[in-house]
């Protein structure tokens, strides 16, 4: 696989999966456009990046239209031109049915599912053009999640917001198919990130997670970007309106599995 002078945007890319997203799209030769809205660890990852290949950081809120008009130009004026997306950005709210608030509800859904409608339609715009002057096709990729299809009580706005995102690269990939853009997505399963960081430290947390995971073992973000980096590319040219789930076998698993205990 190759992304060699292919430009690429990806959203939420400041940390976790979409920096490793951001850090291999650079390795295989992309000219990369981190965006986030934590302007202090961008700017280091771009910075960073910089030392393997081309990079930049641009300030986006994606659920802000203006902001995500800004990283658009942003990249056009660096690069000249816009090849992938990834719509990586996403937040959490923790809270049961009965007890979520509407405000968190709303902001959750703002960012993972309006934010990917939003960059999704402004890049699709940008490739639907470039296609009708005789340029190549572009890949979209959006970031779901396994909970997007098991229902957790305590994440009902990120679970309802990756639902969400299923749904929409399904109807992005066939409205976009005829101009030969391809949109897919992927399902991490439990990857270790900030977020989960912190089972490492508690036992029964960790347990918990590799009880129902078959593979035994938290799946690491660089998993998950080589997933992208084969969604971006050209390998996967005949595929779209997929999410591809890597969750260590957890969504065909109907039991909990043992867990060795550490001495």
């Amino acid at each position: 696989m190759s992304l060699n002078n292919k430009v690429a945007i990806i959203t939420g890319a400041a940390r976790g999966i979409g920096y490793a997203i951001a850090r291999r799209f650079v390795e295989d030769g992309a000219k990369v456009v981190l965006s986030d809205v934590d302007d202090e660890r961008g700017e280091a990852a771009a910075e960073e990046l910089n030392g393997l290949g081309e990079a930049i950081y641009v300030h986006c809120d994606v659920g802000e239209r203006l902001d995500v008009r800004n990283l658009i130009a942003a990249t056009l004026d660096a690069y000249g031109d816009i090849d992938i997306l990834v719509n990586n950005a996403g937040i959490v709210a923790a809270g049961d049915f009965l007890e979520i608030g509407v405000k968190d509800f709303d902001r959750v859904l703002r960012v993972n599912l309006k934010g990917s409608f939003l960059c999704g339609q402004a890049v699709a715009k940008h490739m639907v053009e470039k296609v009708a002057g005789g340029g190549a096709p572009g890949a979209i990729v959006n970031m779901s999640s396994v909970n997007a299809v098991f229902g957790l009580p305590n994440q009902v706005p990120y679970s309802v917001s990756k639902g969400g995102v299923n749904q929409l690269t399904k109807v992005m990939a066939v409205s976009l198919a005829p101009h030969g853009i391809r949109v897919n997505a992927i399902g991490p399963g439990s990857i270790m990130t900030d977020m989960l960081a912190s089972v490492n430290d508690d036992p029964a947390a960790r347990n918990r997670i590799l009880s129902r995971t078959p593979m035994g073992r938290i799946g690491d973000p660089r998993e998950i970007a080589s997933i992208a980096a084969f969604l971006a590319d050209d390998d996967a040219s005949y595929i779209t309106g997929q999410t591809v789930y890597a969750d260590g076998g957890r969504l065909p698993l109907n039991y909990t599995v043992d867990v060795p205990e550490e001495d």
